[in-house]
């Protein structure tokens, strides 16, 4: 038998997502965002499960190479743009199209005199990537002959909190400075999607929502009818009786309080898990559930089994997924789902299939 780690993806459950982002904003193209991996879901798997998308938004060129050599045709929008002129070949080649958000890039399409399909990005308030609004006059003659079509992006600070009033400030200043502008719009993100109709302009730009997670700080995926697509399951590969008073892993940071039944799980940081998951963290013993004790370690980590009395050897644990939500566990390591989704590119087994 192989070690029983395992990363499930469910298909059905990320076909349910993108028709949820799809019942959000009816009336907006979807552009489904597959960059780091698809959130460490496999990205052409992701690709091919998310095949009724108006368009995919990835990282890098590395990214959207992957997919056209996979035979994903569709749209692909590079959404940090070419990193050096040398790309913008490759970029034609594959049929891509470019978010520009800095005047060095705007320059490479003029000396390579590159016609494409371009989004141009301004920064309304994140502070992060994109054109100051006031430069808008001004960049729009310097792509005339080279960006066709011609379409316009922002990208929100807050919107994973539910009426943060930075979300209609940014809104209002993307809007005056296109008022007079033929192009269409990108805004909204997951969060933004479901909160904030208001953003939904020509396209939506959902990325964490269809893998099953909650984009908004103070509402569960389940109460958005979102459904997780990836579940991280393992087996206990050891059941013990250890003593009050007795240290259990490295360091020995958990004292057992009484005598109790601890079990080892075949999945560490090795795997992909947090290794700052200490005592505490949610997981689930045959769908009881119970908590991480000790720190995890490379390959294993502790539960405690006292809520499961009668758990034993091959039993199954579930880290986060269906019964789970990996934003339980997320909250627990003092961190972001984003993250944990992330760092799952590792040596755990992927399969396929309901969990």
């Amino acid at each position: 038998m192989t070690r029983p780690a395992r990363v499930i993806i469910d298909p059905l459950a990320a076909r349910h997502n993108l028709q949820q982002a799809r019942r959000c904003a009816p009336h907006a193209r979807l552009m489904a965002v597959l960059k780091a991996d698809a959130y460490g879901h496999g990205l052409v798997r992701m690709a091919e499960l998310f095949e009724s998308a108006d368009a995919f938004a990835v990282a890098s060129l590395e990214e959207a190479t992957t997919l056209r050599e996979a035979g994903v045709d569709g749209t692909v929008v590079l959404l940090e743009g070419p990193f050096e002129a040398a790309e913008l070949a490759v970029i034609a080649e594959l049929g891509l199209e470019v978010v520009l958000h800095t005047n060095e890039q705007i320059e490479m399409l003029e000396r390579a005199a590159c016609r494409l399909p371009v989004w141009l990005k301004f920064d309304t308030g994140m502070h992060r990537l994109g054109f100051a609004p006031e430069q808008f006059a001004a960049l729009i003659p310097r792509l005339h002959g080279l960006a066709k079509p011609l379409r316009f992006m922002t990208h929100f600070a807050n919107a994973h909190k539910r009426d943060d009033p930075s979300i209609d400030d940014q809104l209002g200043r993307f809007a005056a400075m296109l008022v007079d502008a033929e192009g269409e719009r990108s805004l909204a993100n997951s969060g933004a999607i479901i909160a904030a109709p208001q953003t939904h302009a020509d396209w939506v730009r959902p990325g964490l929502m269809l893998y099953g997670v909650s984009p908004l700080a103070d509402t569960s995926a389940a109460s958005l009818q979102l459904r997780p697509v990836m579940t991280l399951r393992s087996r206990l590969i050891s059941v013990r009786n250890v003593s009050a008073g007795e240290a259990i892993g490295y360091g020995g940071s958990y004292v057992c309080p009484e005598d109790m039944r601890v079990g080892v799980v075949a999945y560490g940081y090795g795997d992909g898990y947090p290794r700052n998951a200490g005592t505490g963290t949610p997981v689930l013993v045959n769908d009881v559930l119970t908590q991480v004790i000790g720190e995890c370690s490379m390959d294993m980590m502790s539960v405690d089994l006292r809520p499961v009395p009668q758990a034993s050897f091959g039993d199954t644990v579930t880290l986060w997924g269906q019964g789970l939500p990996v934003e339980d566990v997320a909250r627990s390591c003092g961190t972001i789902p984003y993250e944990l989704l992330c760092r799952v590119r590792m040596r755990a087994h992927y399969e396929t299939g309901c969990p």
